[in-house]
């Protein structure tokens, strides 16, 4: 078991920057004040992890959330992700300024490619990721980034990039929870020091009503969220819960009061397939 006790608890990356355990996610958050005032929730909450992505066209909301939240902006650590419309060097440089500028930050402490292998360049896409990849340690050197990672890649996707890579991801962001354990590639990530973030942990809330998932929660007199989010904890993830009610996202938090026994967690590692799995990145249309 790790010693996480804590949303500012924190894991060390790769590069010796440490990422607070437990994140908060933007993905679906409507830009505007919806995702202003859930970032303002999710900070108060104590929340200091903050993910988004060029993508869900929130960033600058995010800002607005974080910038009136009143934080000191070195108390929080902010991700966010390069888009597949942004792979290459020179796109990939311009893309990570314009979420700077978006956010209102002067550094990103962590930036990821979002997928590795976008519908648009399947035929030259290693290549591609490799460019953007030497932009971003370019970016990292120069102080923009403290550090750099991936999201929804495989083994192979991996092997390729470590091919050119002078700096290894710090993270590799996937869909993860017990519907999809993705298993192989978890143990990939362990294998090369690359820390598993978990998108979407409550299967985008595929496995809130779950019968196994609504029983054990039971046993421990938690709610099925707080349940699945302190077994991405005990497996040494890191989550990403998204909420736009700030009872929820309060609600989140309260993680670090129980334990989940052995047998709880080999029932729910068993539930493979319960809600959504993984989009296989070779095959997206997007």
């Amino acid at each position: 078991m790790n010693n996480i006790n804590s949303l500012t608890d924190t894991y060390e990356l790769n590069n010796g920057v440490k990422i607070p355990a437990v994140g908060f996610g933007t993905w679906q958050t409507p830009d505007g004040e919806v995702a202003q005032n859930s970032v303002m929730a999710a900070i108060n909450a104590g929340y200091r992890l903050i993910d988004t992505a060029a993508a869900y066209g929130n960033e600058e909301s995010v800002g607005k959330g974080i910038s009136k939240s009143g934080i000191n902006r070195y108390d929080l650590f902010v991700a966010t992700k390069l888009w597949n419309t942004d792979h290459g060097y020179k796109k990939t440089a311009a893309a990570i300024d314009t979420s700077l500028e978006k956010l209102g930050l002067d550094y990103l402490d962590l930036y990821l490619i979002h997928w590795p292998n976008p519908a648009a360049m399947r035929d030259h896409w290693a290549e591609l990721n490799a460019e953007s990849w030497r932009a971003m340690e370019d970016a990292l050197k120069a102080g923009k980034i403290r550090a750099i990672g991936v999201s929804n890649f495989r083994r192979h996707h991996l092997d390729e990039l470590l091919k050119t890579a002078g700096i290894r991801p710090a993270v590799n962001q996937i869909y993860l929870n017990p519907s999809d354990m993705q298993k192989d590639v978890t143990a990939y990530n362990d294998e090369l020091g690359i820390l598993n973030e978990a998108y979407s942990p409550l299967g985008t809330g595929g496995l809130l009503a779950n019968e196994t998932v609504t029983e054990i929660a039971g046993h421990y007199g938690k709610s099925p969220a707080q349940l699945l989010l302190r077994w991405s904890i005990q497996h040494n993830f890191l989550p990403l819960p998204k909420s736009v009610h700030p009872k929820y996202i309060a609600a989140n938090a309260q993680i670090f009061d129980f334990s989940i026994s052995d047998q709880d967690m080999l029932e729910l590692d068993g539930l493979h397939g319960a809600a959504q799995v993984a989009k296989d990145p070779d095959k997206t249309d997007f």
